[in-house]
């Protein structure tokens, strides 16, 4: 990933048991500067385009379809809100499969819920919508015999359930390519160093030395 190119360094005292001498120190990427779009940024349209997720697709492999870059892999998951790439990345149909198979095993087909089916009256307007959660008793007044009742479900099982929420996974905003250059110049002006006592350079910071400096 990139992304920890893009992160300045932190001089830190060394702990290794191999160090030569107290005054050894360790050059790590400062995993503690780190940044996120502005959370009012999510609402500007203009800046993002809709982008739904492919089969099998990793943050890397969209990330050269739409930057030109699988390098660019973080600005993907940066700008889609997307942290816990486990979590929050869908999975592969082979993958969702294993992943239910694995969590439900001999329940895999077992109902997991019900939901409403739609339901028009005879003008075609519509009295029950699709895709509410009920129990397996729900009924209704028949629209054309409100005397008579129906049972308007179909039953979800437990794969169908793990499907639809690794599907709602898919549909993600990316930045406009044309904003990209201008994203990456922003963030890195961020992470560039101000003057302090810890200051060595721009990209470069030391801390304190305690076997040094505490008695």
């Amino acid at each position: 990933m990139g992304y920890f190119r893009e992160l300045p360094d932190l001089q830190y005292q060394s702990f290794l048991d191999h160090r030569t001498s107290s005054d050894d120190y360790v050059t790590v990427k400062n995993l503690f500067r780190r940044i996120k779009l502005r959370d009012d940024l999510q609402s500007v349209f203009t800046l993002f385009d809709k982008y739904q997720i492919k089969d099998g697709a990793r943050p890397d492999t969209v990330a050269e379809e739409v930057y030109g870059s699988a390098e660019l892999d973080w600005v993907v998951l940066m700008t889609a809100n997307i942290t816990r790439v486990r979590d929050q990345w869908p999975l592969s149909s082979r993958d969702i499969y294993r992943y239910a198979e694995e969590k439900y095993g001999d329940f895999l087909n077992s109902v997991h819920h019900y939901e409403t089916t739609e339901v028009l009256d005879s003008n075609g307007r519509l009295i029950l919508p699709a895709g509410k959660i009920v129990d397996s008793t729900f009924t209704i007044p028949k629209p054309s015999d409100p005397m008579a009742t129906l049972n308007p479900i179909t039953s979800i099982s437990n794969y169908e359930y793990e499907v639809k929420l690794n599907e709602d996974k898919r549909g993600i905003y990316l930045l406009r390519r044309g904003y990209l250059q201008q994203f990456l110049n922003d963030m890195r002006q961020i992470m560039t160093y101000t003057p302090s006592s810890q200051y060595v350079n721009d990209s470069l910071v030391k801390t304190e030395n305690t076997r040094i400096t505490m008695p």
